[in-house]
């Protein structure tokens, strides 16, 4: 579109060059675009362009004749009073003594129709003036006009800056606001009175993230203003980790297929929150198709440029767009121009034909002859002296001056430039070397240097400066649609948005007095997915935006405690996580106490076995005169029950929380006790093989080498033996208290240590050879006669013990914490319960339940008998 804009504008000056000199020192115009205008003469003129109407209508081309010129429909109040508000200001600059003293200023203002080619013809018609010859070949004198305030638009913005900008024609905009503006290597001369969407934008999803609307719908204009936004607030949402569930674009030519497209979009989509940036023209269509389809249940987030619209305020709209948020420029306040808005009145000048076309659609008459009919309606004819006062349309309406206020604003700065300019003092000017503009002879360009450094405050009390890209202070009001008593929309300021270089973006709401649009009267949600609860992590769904996610439970041992959080946490390594996995608890420490059953249950065994050992110590000792505890050595019965009982009660350092001392005399007991209870059994057993031996004619000797005294000396020898592999073991590497993570990462599991697998090894080592030692022997003394046949009984013994440990291994190794601990516990109970029953059960039998059996007679006689 711009290239053929450039094409066109070629074309005009070529055959405007080509035709336009008459005589040698004469040049006149040609020809002129037919526009709406108004105009007003003075020593400098500035320029304006406003959407006065709403539509452009472009006749057909026939490429036979001459084709008519374009013409607008539907008049605009609100932007005509736009014009007015700049008409007023200027006025009014010329009524102030202190501001361009001895200046008239003088405005030529045209309609750009919302289109881009009516603003270029407007702006064309601007830099072209409005005199139809000229003799002053030199070009000296003031141009045409000095400054342009608008266009509205983004797109006609960015087409007349690319332009106009060429010659440095200072562009002030009230109400374009695409970020693409601030870029000052292709807008050098452009300016505006209104934040750019680059913080409108950032405004909106400020709005988004305080409700929780991550996820919503965009709807935009097809033009530069729409798109960049829409560019924009894509990227800002990603930024923030919100989504866009859709994106359409509003068609310019009112296509109602097209409406209705995007009106299943919106209505398929989960999305309960759509935001609209468009000019309000395009959202006409949408929101009468709203009206048609009967759609609510939809929170709509409205951009500067509609927001306060007022053809959206009619009852008809209530029910649909009530509770509607927008961004709208900041309000402000003229004094003296609703006075100024009544005392219009239309003027028989083709220059000022504008004032024309409103007071007809003001009155709903006409100037065009007597009476005119408009279809079966007849009009009447204007006076031009028809009273403003008892109207009520936005053009009388100043509650709300907002792009009104910005137009007064954009205003006052090209006057404040200018009024810097004349007051340069020759040799102290801004310009190669330090001088001064001509005052006689104005540059556009020399009024962009004092545009850019102006710095003045409204009577209203805003501070209007422009920054390095010509953009003005970032601030904007947060409104909100809330009806009235008669049905129609009312518009109230709820907040603030504004930024700053040290705060950053601040929005400030007042929740209380928005208005919601729905049953519950609270926001909507517009969500995705629901949030994650603390507990949980997000999962994205394949395929779809990163507000669409799953949430999966966080690990054992990892929380998250936070909603929507993205990775689980892993608590540290004595830290597990909670049921809810949403805090880290300290893991419960495991070991074996006395409190639990299985504790209670091991710590009962080990106590019946030691009382077993005593009542058998007590009826050995009772009846210690008989023959069947004088048989084989009733000493070392006594140090075999000893060593027994020893090691029933060296199972209580296994239970109970590990501490040093425990942990150092748990095992070196448990050795030492089973080695005493193992040397006994072996020399019991040698004592058998070497009395039989004796009873012998070829062996009566073997007794002397293995009496009493040799019988304690190999017990303690072979005990020392494994008090020297504890001392060692214990000196060297000590067993110690240890905190187990590695068995159960939910559980700390309290145990001991063994220091060095060496020692604990040589330790059972040990013990394990005397146990088989003992078992051979008793094994091949098995046969022998009845009454020294306690062999049989130590060989029986000996086959549980070897079991018990043999099957000890594996299971203390698959044991997981406190019941390896528990194991061994067993396996010394067993072994001790297997040894005592086996060895002293038959003789306590007898002891006590065949009395007349324990006699030297009764043995012998069995020894007779067997013979």
């Amino acid at each position: 579109m711009l290239i053929t804009l450039y094409i066109s504008i070629y074309s005009l000056f070529n055959c405007i060059t080509a035709a336009s000199v008459l005589r040698s020192d004469t040049c006149q115009i040609q020809g002129r675009f037919k526009l709406n205008s108004m105009y007003q003469d003075g020593d400098v003129i500035f320029g304006g362009l406003f959407e006065v109407h709403f539509f452009t209508v472009f006749p057909e081309l026939s490429f036979r004749t001459e084709p008519e010129p374009p013409y607008c429909e539907i008049f605009n109040m609100e932007s005509f009073q736009h014009s007015q508000t700049m008409a007023f200001a200027i006025n009014e600059i010329n009524k102030n003594p202190n501001l361009l003293p001895n200046i008239t200023l003088g405005y030529h203002l045209y309609d750009n129709c919302v289109m881009l080619g009516m603003a270029f013809r407007a702006a064309i018609s601007l830099a072209s003036g409005t005199e139809e010859s000229f003799s002053n070949l030199n070009c000296t004198g003031p141009p045409p006009v000095i400054g342009v305030v608008g266009d509205p638009s983004s797109t006609p913005s960015i087409a007349i800056s690319s332009v106009l900008g060429l010659f440095r024609v200072p562009i002030v905009s009230h109400y374009a606001t695409c970020s693409c503006l601030s870029d000052r290597k292709k807008y050098p001369s452009f300016f505006r009175t209104i934040p750019s969407d680059a913080f409108q934008v950032r405004a909106m999803v400020q709005i988004l993230k305080h409700f929780g609307w991550i996820w919503v719908g965009v709807l935009y204009s097809d033009d530069d203003y729409g798109i960049y936004a829409a560019q924009s607030f894509q990227q800002e949402m990603q930024r923030f980790g919100h989504c866009v569930a859709f994106s359409e674009i509003l068609p310019y030519d009112d296509n109602p297929r097209y409406i209705q497209r995007i009106m299943g979009v919106i209505q398929a989509s989960t999305a309960r929150v759509v935001v609209v940036i468009s000019p309000s023209s395009l959202v006409i269509p949408l929101m009468d198709e709203v009206v048609l389809q009967n759609m609510t249940g939809r929170q709509w987030i409205a951009s500067e440029s509609w927001v306060t619209s007022p053809v959206f305020h009619t009852p008809r709209f209530l029910p649909f767009l009530g509770g509607t948020l927008g961004i709208a420029i900041r309000r402000g306040e003229i004094e003296g121009l609703h006075d100024f808005l009544l005392c219009l009145h239309p003027k028989n000048d083709s220059r000022n034909n504008m004032l024309r076309i409103f007071w007809e659609n003001m009155f709903g008459c006409t100037f065009a002859g007597s009476k005119e009919t408009d279809g079966e309606q007849m009009k009447t004819v204007c006076t031009g002296q028809e009273n403003l006062s008892i109207t009520d349309t936005p053009y009388t309406d100043v509650s709300e001056l907002r792009a009104a206020y910005n137009v007064y604003k954009a205003v006052y700065a090209l006057a404040h430039a200018l009024h810097d300019l004349m007051q340069c003092e020759e040799g102290r000017g801004p310009f190669s070397g330090n001088r001064c503009a001509d005052k006689t002879n104005l540059k556009p360009w020399q009024l962009v240097h004092y545009l850019q450094n102006v710095n003045f405050t409204t009577d209203f009390g805003d501070h209007v400066s422009f920054d390095k890209n010509g953009d003005a202070l970032a601030i904007y009001d947060v409104m909100n649609w809330q009806p009235r008593t008669d049905g129609s929309i009312s518009i109230y300021t709820v907040g603030v948005v504004n930024e700053g270089p040290e705060t950053g973006m601040v929005l400030t709401l007042e929740e209380d007095a928005i208005y919601w649009n729905f049953e519950t009267k609270k926001p909507p949600q517009s969500v995705c997915s629901e949030s994650c609860p603390p507990g949980t992590r997000r999962a994205t769904q394949k395929g779809l935006p990163v507000c669409c996610f799953d949430c999966l439970p966080c690990g054992d041992g990892e929380i998250s405690n936070t909603t929507d959080a993205i990775e689980c946490t892993v608590c540290p390594d004595e830290f597990w996580s909670n049921p809810d996995k949403d805090q880290c608890v300290p893991k419960e420490v495991e070991f074996l106490s006395y409190e639990e059953p299985l504790g209670i249950s091991l710590t009962t065994a080990s106590l019946l076995g030691s009382c077993f050992c005593a009542l058998v110590m007590v009826i050995f000792s009772h009846h210690h005169n008989t023959p069947i505890v004088r048989a084989n050595n009733s000493e070392l019965s006594f140090l075999l029950l000893l060593s027994l009982k020893l090691c029933f009660l060296c199972v209580l350092l296994f239970i109970g929380q590990p501490q040093l001392w425990t942990c150092q005399l748990r095992h070196a007991v448990f050795g030492i006790s089973f080695v005493l209870c193992i040397s006994s059994i072996l020399v019991k057993t040698m004592v058998v093989i070497a009395v039989f031996k004796s009873s012998r004619p070829e062996g009566k000797g073997a007794m002397k080498w293995f009496g009493a005294v040799q019988q304690r000396c190999t017990v303690l020898i072979l005990t020392a033996i494994q008090v020297v592999i504890c001392a060692v073991w214990l000196s060297t590497a000590s067993p110690t208290p240890h905190k187990n993570t590695y068995y159960l990462r939910s559980k700390i599991v309290y145990e001991c240590a063994i220091g060095s697998v060496a020692g604990f090894s040589l330790l059972l080592g040990y013990i394990g050879l005397l146990a088989a030692v003992s078992f051979l022997l008793a094994f091949l003394a098995r046969n022998l006669p009845d009454n020294f046949n306690e062999a049989k009984f130590i060989t029986f013994s000996m086959l549980i013990f070897c079991a018990v440990w043999i099957a000890f291994v594996p299971a203390y190794v698959s044991s997981p914490g406190k019941y390896a601990v528990a194991v061994e516990i067993f396996a010394i109970l067993a072994s001790s319960f297997g040894l005592l029953v086996a060895i002293f059960a038959p003789k306590c039998y007898i002891i006590l339940l065949h009395p007349e059996r324990n006699n030297k007679k009764a043995i012998m006689g069995r020894e007779t008998q067997n013979k």
